[in-house]
This record gives C-alpha cells, structure tokens and sequence, in this order.
C-alpha cells in the first residue's frame, strides 16, 4: 500500500467520537481524549486542551491526543499551534493509509487555509487527489483556487464536482456561493440554469424551488415552493420564508417560519431566520425571543449566527451592558470573527 504523503484528508465537523472508539479498543482507554472531543463540540476549546493535557499523563493514545489539539487550536484560531499539532499527529502515522490520515490532513488544510497560507492548502488538496477523486477535495480546492484568483483551476475543479454527481444540489448551490462571493456570479448563475434546463423533469419542487431562490427569480420561487409545502420539511419552510422576504412581503414571511414552528420547535434555521425578518420589521424583541430559542437547539448547525444575531438584537434593544457580555462570550467561541472584534471594541465605550 503506498505511503500517504505529508497532506492528506480533512472530513468537515467533529467526526472523531466514532474513531475514539476504534483506537480505545486497539490501544486501551481514551477518556480523557474522549470527554475532550465532547467539549469541543460545545464550543469550549481550552477546556478541552486542559482534558487533552489530562489525557497525555494518563497515557492515552498520542496520536489521537495531538488530533485533538490541532483541532481545538484550530477552534481557538491558533493557526500555528493547530499546524503543529496536526503536522505532529500526521508523522506518527506508520506508512499506512488509515481513515484518520485523511481526517488529519483535512483539518491541516483548514488550518493553512484560515491563516491565509492558500498555496499550503492547495497542495494538500493536490496530494489527496492524487491518491484518489475526492468530491469534497475538488470542491475544497476550487474554494481555494477562487481565493487566489485561479478562475480557470476552481472553474475546472467545480466542473469535476459536478459530474461526479449532477443531482447533489446542495453542493452545486455551495459553487454558487463560492463563485458569488468571489465576484463570477454570472458563472454561477449559469451552473444553475443549465441544472434546471438538465434536470428540472427530475428535480422535486423543493429542489427546483430553491434553484429559482438563487436565481433571483423570487415569484417563481414560492409559487413552486407552496407546492412542495404540504410534504415539506422545515428546509421547504425555510426557503418558502426566504423567497417571500426577498419580494419584500415579512409578513407573511414570518406566518410561514411560525407555521413551521407551531408543529415543530427542533429547527434552530427557521428560529433564524424568523428572527431575522423580525428584525427587518423593527421587531426587536420578538428577534431577539426567536434567537434565544434557537440557541437553545443543542448541536444545530447555526449557533454561530444565532449567537451573533443575538447581540445585534441586543442592540437594537439598546441594552448595550448585555450585548457586551453575550460579545465577550461569543469571542471565547469564535476568536477569529474580526468584524465581532470590532463591534465589541465599539460596544465597550457604550
């Protein structure tokens, strides 16, 4: 089996328990490591580098241990120190290509590319799909091509992407994203049409819904979309809500987040976005009720922006001694949102 080179695999999110629990069986107990993967994914990093401290004297796997650091570090937006760790826990790999080198090497990537070494990143990218056609490498990479003005190398990556599977429509809306906030949304925008033109026999209303969402055709949008509502999920409701907003229409915008909710209060999303139409109606405290209760969902994908929204509200509010203290919490969890850092300095001379 060839030896994996020095860059190799990051698989997005927290994905370790499951491997604590393979290395625990083949190389004995992984408490500590354990309880420290757990805190990370409550956010809190430097408790988990004092429990990962407390799994080095007690012998845990070190492999794992290390892992766990670069990944806090990462957390903590301590890029040097979460390249060290990943680059410390990739050399005492024994020449075999194992799931964790991937993993590992994935998060190395993350940690180059967040301190803005965009060339290291691209070369890890490079070295896994050497090994082998990765979708999320391709994706990955063109993100990082993008950044550093290679156009035609992300546009190819994208290309790959999206003939390894032409129906998975949440990545092909995340190209979209990526080419947008990069300055080719008409690029973008042409994936999405030629999806339509391709697949849209195929495609549920949900699907062919949001397709028109990102369009910018808003009308056609929620007229699909109020078909798909009657078996729809809270990601129908979700877009269903947005298609309205964008026409302006936060009325009733905000009646179909709180249908959603009257039959479920699980979705952090529709919480959200409520929240955030709220707001656009100068209803500040119903914003600010519809952050809270989102922020309450454990584990949902949007706590960053729910917390975050949570302060804006705040604001509004005009309790500014309160906004200060949920910004000084934020900051523990997300150290690397340089326009918090602004607000907070704004908010201490208040």
């Amino acid at each position: 089996m060839k030896r994996l080179p020095k860059y190799s695999r990051f698989l997005i999110g927290l994905t370790g328990l499951a491997m604590m629990g393979m290395f625990a069986g083949c190389e004995g107990k992984a408490d500590n490591t354990v309880a420290a993967m757990q805190q990370m994914q409550e956010l809190d990093y430097n408790a988990a580098l004092t429990e990962l401290q407390a799994a080095a004297e007690a012998g845990e796997n070190e492999r794992l241990i290390a892992r766990g650091q670069g990944i806090a570090y990462l957390g903590l937006a301590d890029y040097t120190n979460a390249i060290a760790c990943l680059e410390k826990a990739l050399q005492s790999s024994d020449g075999f290509i194992q799931p964790i080198d991937y993993d590992l090497n994935f998060y190395l990537a993350a940690a180059y590319a967040k301190s803005g070494q965009l060339a290291e990143a691209e070369k890890i990218y490079n070295a896994i799909l050497d090994l082998k056609s990765d979708e999320e490498a391709y994706f990955l990479r063109g993100t990082v091509r993008l950044e550093q003005n290679e156009y035609e190398g992300a546009k190819a990556d994208f290309d790959q992407v999206i003939a390894m599977d032409s129906t998975n429509y949440d990545r092909l809306i995340q190209i979209y994203q990526a080419l947008d906030t990069y300055g080719y949304k008409e690029v973008g925008r042409q994936y999405l049409m030629d999806c339509l033109e391709k697949n849209s026999g195929k495609m549920s209303n949900y699907d062919n819904g949001r397709m028109y969402y990102y369009l910018g055709e808003y009308e056609q949008a929620y007229m699909i979309l109020e078909k798909a509502k009657a078996k729809g999920d809270a990601n129908t409701y979700l877009y269903l809500g947005k298609a309205y907003e964008a026409t302006g229409d936060y009325n009733y915008a905000s009646s179909v987040y709180n249908s959603w909710l009257a039959k479920d209060t699980g979705n952090a999303e529709i919480y959200n976005q409520l929240g955030l139409c709220e707001m656009k109606k100068g209803n500040y405290q119903s914003a600010f009720n519809a952050f809270q209760a989102g922020l309450q969902i454990e584990d949902n994908p949007v706590m960053q922006a729910l917390a975050f929204n949570e302060i804006v509200a705040c604001e509004y509010l005009e309790d500014y001694t309160q906004a200060a203290s949920l910004m000084e919490n934020y900051l523990r969890s997300y150290p690397d949102d340089e326009q918090a850092k602004r607000e907070y300095a704004f908010l201490k001379t208040r």
